[in-house]
């Protein structure tokens, strides 16, 4: 009988200590909120490396990476989201890493996306995508495009959000996608306030919240939490900076990071405590009722 691959919710909610104590790895000092251990990733002699045991996510401050047992997984072994569910969906008492082979140029050969047009949103199966998420369209243009491109001969197109190097993060209802160069997007270089989101969906609900936000502040879309350790010297230029990150174990590890980095960081996220992130949270309540709880807090 084929083993049935666990969920991404059930994975992410597997000890994170005893999956390292499978490992070989034990905390060197631990209190009732948190456990230290030598980075699994490298040689140390002070512990770098902390796990959340009340929100079961870690956190290397050697690398500034974090995350769930997914992500750990997912690190450990250079593994997809979808091997690392089938390696946590085994049996943790076997549970050993090997490292996989280099892959070939053949296997790492990959398909580049060639983009064919810019222009703005006017599809309507994009407009249909973005009602899906409670996202109007005149919200949606402010930030994003409308962006046709080719995979090995094939046409598709999807919402684009550009970043500062010219790459695109790009999605519809059935992908979601980058292309190189990979980096941040930031709207705005001149207000001394910072709004910072992981992903476009998030900005873009922030912008249908509270329309004026962006006259106010800069906007920092991360488009992976990869990139907080690059951005933390710019961050830490302005006098004021929300935190909108996930409320997964990344999201959480990152944010306690720049808290502790960034002085003048504000955590948001108990606004959709709950909730993954900023967008889930618009699309299973009451639109009417989530506008009311932001504009009752201050973003000034």
């Amino acid at each position: 009988m084929k083993e049935k691959r666990l969920d991404c919710e059930k994975a992410r909610n597997i000890d994170i200590v005893s999956t390292l104590a499978n490992l070989g790895h034990f905390p060197v000092r631990k209190t009732e909120k948190e456990a230290w251990f030598l980075s699994p990733f490298r040689s140390e002699t002070q512990a770098s490396f902390k796990v959340s045991l009340k929100k079961n996510y870690w956190i290397d401050f050697g690398t500034f990476e974090g995350g769930s047992t997914i992500d750990l997984v997912m690190k450990m072994e250079n593994f997809s989201v979808r091997e690392a569910l089938e390696r946590l969906s085994g049996n943790m008492g076997h549970f050993s890493f090997h490292r996989r082979p280099i892959p070939t140029k053949t296997e790492c050969k990959a398909n580049p996306i060639k983009i064919t047009k810019e222009m703005d949103i006017e599809h309507g199966a994009l407009e249909t995508y973005l009602r899906s998420r409670k996202i109007s369209a005149t919200t949606a243009r402010k930030l994003c495009k409308e962006i046709h491109y080719k995979i090995c001969g094939r046409k598709y197109f999807a919402l684009g959000l550009q970043n500062r190097s010219g790459g695109w993060e790009l999605r519809n209802r059935y992908w979601k996608g980058s292309t190189s160069p990979k980096d941040v997007s930031i709207i705005g270089n001149s207000f001394k306030k910072l709004v910072i989101t992981e992903g476009m969906f998030d900005m873009l609900t922030l912008l249908e919240l509270m329309p004026e936000i962006g006259n106010g502040h800069d906007l920092l879309i991360l488009n992976t939490t990869a990139f907080v350790k690059r951005m933390i010297p710019k961050i830490v230029e302005y006098e004021d900076v929300k935190l909108f990150l996930d409320g997964d174990g990344t999201g959480l590890g990152m944010t306690e990071l720049l808290l502790e980095k960034c002085p003048n960081s504000r955590d948001m996220s108990f606004l959709y405590e709950g909730f993954k992130d900023m967008n889930e949270w618009m699309v299973k309540c009451a639109k009417d009722e989530v506008r009311q709880r932001i504009q009752d807090v201050s973003l000034s």
